[in-house]
């Protein structure tokens, strides 16, 4: 396999096609090599439109999706991200090339592991890999500082309040909420201390988030 022209025919068959138009993240793709995050098993499949398998039910985004999230989240040099759900690092990767600070949750020890190793072996180190059940926020090591960003990798029911909480005025958070088999991508930026502006991207369907309480407030 040709593995530039493969990247090459992702970016402009797949990414652009979904509205991914952004020149600086269109070259991120070719910085940030997908294959060296991809579980060996699955090198065949680092550049196709498809879910990969990570084990123990968990997946790799697609590509579009992948390259979709950093676009919407717009992450600046000054800016302080958490992700929930590190599964192989590579979007965290993506997001540490354009943020100054990728705080990234995992529930999956051995996950955590590959993500790591992953990271490590690509010189990233602008990273943090944490273990533990983010779906109702992360507290930064026993602080309550808000993010600039919040990316939630896999799927919630609904957006837990906890998520609100955890950003700053101006900042973004990216979720995937609802019910298989249509779930709605949106973005929700924190406009004021107490007023929240909610966007609906576009509708798909990822794996949920392992671990899910169903909150007792949320928003749609």
């Amino acid at each position: 396999m040709n593995i530039e022209k493969a990247r090459f025919n992702m970016i402009e068959q797949q990414i652009r096609p979904w509205d991914v138009l952004d020149m600086d993240i269109l070259n991120l793709l070719t910085v940030v090599k997908r294959e060296a995050f991809v579980p060996a098993a699955y090198k065949n499949l680092a550049f196709m439109d498809t879910q990969i398998p990570l084990g123990n039910g968990e997946f790799m985004f697609t590509p579009k999706l992948e390259a979709r999230i950093v676009q919407e989240v717009a992450a600046k040099k000054h800016e302080n991200v958490l992700e929930i759900g590190a599964g192989s690092g590579y979007l965290a990767a993506l997001l540490a090339h354009r943020a100054r600070h990728v705080t990234t949750v995992e529930i999956d020890p051995e996950l955590k592991a590959f993500a790591e190793h992953n990271l490590s072996n690509y010189g990233i180190t602008n990273v943090d890999v944490a273990l533990g059940n983010g779906a109702q926020g992360w507290s930064n090591q026993g602080t309550e500082t808000p993010y600039d960003v919040i990316v939630i990798s896999g799927s919630l029911p609904v957006l837990p309040e906890a998520f609100l909480k955890q950003i700053k005025v101006g900042g973004r958070i990216f979720a995937i909420v609802g019910e298989q088999p249509v779930m709605s991508a949106i973005l929700v930026t924190r406009v004021s201390d107490t007023a929240f502006d909610t966007v609906k991207i576009f509708e798909t369907d990822v794996t949920p988030l392992r671990e899910i309480t169903k909150p007792s407030h949320f928003v749609f």
